[in-house]
């Protein structure tokens, strides 16, 4: 099996670049607010290692995702690799952090937000596999 760094590299630097605009200026105060966090409590975060980690884990997931696309005969290709990356960030992904956030008394609007990160990370990465392996 291949391994395809400079793509792993890549989907995870997306991931970590998305989740900036996704929980910055698109959607960051409707996230805190639904989360109850407040520019105080946020201020007072150790970021370095929240940034650090969330690095180290957007890697571990492009790498499965690309071990996920070598695992099965199938033509590699944009279509492909968005239609696998639909089903992992919209059946598995989503689905259950609906579930999690039925059972917790989530506000919908913060599943939204959150669930809606997650299928757009895969896409994203979905993407970036497709177009480059």
């Amino acid at each position: 099996m291949q391994i395809h760094w400079l793509a792993i590299l890549l989907a995870a630097l997306a991931g970590f670049l998305v989740g900036g605009l996704w929980y910055g200026p698109l959607f960051g105060k409707a996230w805190m607010k639904a989360r109850g966090i407040t520019p105080e409590s946020a201020a007072q975060a150790n970021m370095p290692l929240i940034f650090g980690a969330t690095f180290v884990l957007n890697l571990i997931a492009a790498f499965m995702l690309d071990h996920l696309y070598a695992t099965y005969d199938a033509p590699m290709g944009l279509h492909y690799s968005l239609v696998v990356a639909s089903i992992i960030g919209v059946g598995f992904i989503a689905t259950s952090i609906g579930v999690n956030y039925l059972f917790s008394r989530q506000p919908r609007s913060l599943f939204l937000i959150d669930a809606g990160y997650w299928v757009t990370i895969y896409l994203v990465m979905g993407a970036i596999f497709g177009l480059m392996r």
